[in-house]
């Protein structure tokens, strides 16, 4: 899996304005909306508000991990290897959600695989999740440590969800398109579907979220119907 280290990911730069399909596989490499003066104040976002974040959550937090390290056994975070911008490999933070043999439980459930194609995975009543573990999943609370990835640059608020090594292997080049951009929090895909949609759904909206959609009122607004789709419950797991 040593490729996912040096993934080149490329973008058009002579694509013409009016080019605003989401390109279908086979067709040139999509170039993305979102210029430097997007690209900075976009981080400025991330920056200071993930920090105000963590700031405001901290105890919200500590006891959200004291209750996962008492309730199973395992650490409280799940740092999981997740494919970033330009194909860097980073190291994804949520409490941990899962029994600690997950990972290793993994291909025995493959075959249970919900999400069609089967690059990603879900799978209903999965076994390997914990009692508490489905409250925080179904609440999206296992997220929130990804404010501390947010602050240190690997992801952003907004953006298409990291996929993990495992995931990354089956993408086409079509796929790692979605590299091209930070990997977000949340994302299109979140609050048009979350858990319902398919793999190929996933990409198309990722891909037409980076060629048209990027802006930074349009990622406030991604922002805020997240926190009306979570607190609605709606495609959760």
């Amino acid at each position: 899996m040593s490729r996912t280290q040096n993934i080149t990911i490329t973008s058009n730069e002579n694509s013409s304005a009016s080019d605003n399909a989401v390109p279908e596989r086979n067709e040139k490499p999509l170039k993305p909306k979102g210029g430097k003066a997007y690209l900075f104040f976009k981080r400025l976002f991330d920056l200071i508000f993930s920090f105000v974040a963590i700031i405001l959550l901290s105890l919200f937090m500590l006891i959200i991990g004291l209750i996962v390290v008492c309730t199973s056994k395992g650490p409280m975070f799940y740092a999981h290897k997740r494919v970033g911008k330009n194909g860097k490999v980073f190291k994804c933070l949520k409490f941990r959600s899962m029994y600690k043999d997950a990972d290793e439980r993994l291909e025995e459930l493959l075959k249970y695989n919900e999400i069609e194609g089967g690059v990603a995975f879900k799978m209903k009543d999965d076994p390997r999740i914990t009692p508490f573990g489905r409250f925080i999943r179904r609440t999206s609370i296992d997220e929130l440590p990804q404010l501390f990835n947010i602050f240190v640059g690997s992801m952003s608020f907004v953006g298409p969800r990291p996929g993990d090594l495992r995931e990354y292997a089956l993408y086409t080049e079509r796929d790692k398109q979605r590299l091209l951009v930070p990997q977000g929090l949340t994302g299109e895909w979140q609050v048009r579907g979350r858990g319902t949609t398919t793999f190929e759904q996933r990409i198309d909206m990722d891909l037409d979220y980076i060629a048209n959609k990027q802006s930074l009122f349009y990622d406030l607004k991604l922002m805020f119907m997240t926190v009306g789709v979570v607190l609605g419950k709606k495609g959760a797991e």
